[in-house]
């Protein structure tokens, strides 16, 4: 099945070009790649499985720090 996609501007077109070199691929490959990755459950599995690891995690006791501070510090150099 064909898809059309009108009025893209050219910031994202030349973005999704980037993407699609850098990955090796035609800019309709791409594109393809990323909606059936968008359309696909295994987004909801990751999801799952990163709510279970967390949980235990959580029930574990362990106390883990927060990075808020040394992701800034890092950002403004």
């Amino acid at each position: 099945m064909d898809v059309l996609i009108r009025d893209l501007d050219e910031k994202t077109v030349k973005a999704l070009k980037k993407r699609a070199s850098n990955s090796k691929r035609s800019l309709q490959a791409e594109l393809k790649t990323i909606l059936q990755e968008a359309a696909s459950d295994d987004w909801q599995e990751t999801w799952a499985a990163a709510d279970r690891i967390f949980e235990e995690l959580r029930r574990s006791g362990q106390k883990f720090s927060d990075t808020t501070a040394l992701l800034r510090e890092d950002r403004d150099r």
